[in-house]
């Protein structure tokens, strides 16, 4: 993909020229997802600009949440990017270390999918499945009972009776919770084993979500602290293994493996942006406002990043697997007029 040299903004200059003694480059931490779309937007960014190309690292995204509310200054990082919304407790802790304005920044959206070694059975799951297969505890016959599963045929007639083992992203990514959420508490919920729960917690609504997602730890659910290069060597090497992972790494690594139905629906571009696909969300990235004007760039590459010809449905972020933002023009203009996010949210 080739890109255009792009003019950098007086405003820009003045403030590169201002901030001499500060830090020259843009340092960005997060979200293992959205790291290779920001990785991209950075390279294109220090070809493109009279900026050094930022710093992008990984971490997940709780943990580069984390480090983007330690504080402000040259010390500490100008993004974080995240597979999630930024959480009210997050807002409260960049506030208390003087981290008060933040501008969220939606580049599109991703889908969630269960990838598998290409020569092995095929799937088709619902949320219930994942839920029988994973969480400590399941409802037989109208009683909670230690998970006995062993194969995804204990879990479903209709599934293949290969071996339980799944390869699930750890506590600190933000897919983790997408995961939990969108999937384990949803078949817990079908399966009535939320209600099973909520009755023997007194009606308490949060201790049975809690005890929802609460999963094994006999082996059969693993978490992949790492990136999806982890869970895809893990894959390679346990042929049963079924690894939770992005779209766009999936349909980086198509001749490796294959990707299971949810609910029927094939995971794609199309079904993720139409919102028919039920495993999917949207991904961020977030600015430190006070970090503009005094960090060289800063501003530029948020612009530059959600532009048209960047993360719109032609640009190379799409052909990556980002599935754009219909209301990319919006978000736009929230990096334009550097609107932050209201405090009290």
């Amino acid at each position: 993909m080739s890109f255009a040299k792009l003019t950098v903004s007086a405003l820009a200059i003045t403030a590169a020229a201002s901030a001499a003694s500060a830090r020259d480059q843009v340092q960005v931490a997060g979200s293992s997802t959205v790291l290779p779309y920001a990785s991209i937007v950075a390279e294109a960014f220090g070809e493109n600009f009279d900026f050094p190309t930022p710093v992008v690292e990984s971490g997940g995204s709780s943990a580069g949440l984390k480090r983007f509310c330690e504080g402000v200054g040259e010390n500490t990082i100008d993004i974080a990017n995240s597979s999630r919304k930024i959480k009210d407790s997050e807002v409260k802790a960049c506030a208390e270390a003087g981290v008060s304005d933040i501008i969220e920044v939606r580049i599109g959206y991703d889908g969630i999918v269960f990838a598998s070694d290409k020569a092995g059975a095929s799937f088709a799951y619902t949320p219930s499945d994942w839920f029988l297969a994973l969480s400590d505890q399941i409802l037989v016959d109208g009683a909670l009972v230690a998970n006995p599963n062993k194969t995804w045929a204990d879990v479903n007639a209709e599934l293949p009776a290969q071996s339980l083992q799944a390869f699930i992203p750890g506590t600190k990514h933000g897919t983790r919770e997408v995961f939990e959420d969108k999937v384990i508490l949803a078949g817990c919920e079908d399966t009535g084993a939320f209600d099973a729960i909520m009755n023997a917690n007194g009606g308490d609504k949060k201790a049975a979500e809690k005890a929802c997602i609460s999963l094994r730890t006999d082996g059969v659910s693993v978490d992949i602290d790492g990136d999806y290069t982890e869970t895809l060597a893990r894959i390679e090497s346990n042929k049963d293994g079924i690894g939770v992972v992005g779209l766009a790494f999936y349909e980086n690594n198509t001749d490796k493996l294959q990707v299971a139905t949810m609910s029927g629906i094939v995971p794609s571009t199309e079904s993720i942006s139409t919102g028919e696909y039920p495993v999917s969300r949207p991904l961020y990235f977030y600015i430190k406002k006070a970090h503009i004007g005094v960090i060289p760039g800063l501003k530029d590459f948020a612009e530059f990043f959600v532009a048209d010809e960047i993360a719109g449905p032609d640009g190379p972020l799409a052909e990556y697997g980002l599935v754009a933002d219909p209301e990319l023009a919006d978000t736009q203009e929230t990096v334009a007029s550097e609107a932050v996010l209201d405090a009290n949210m």
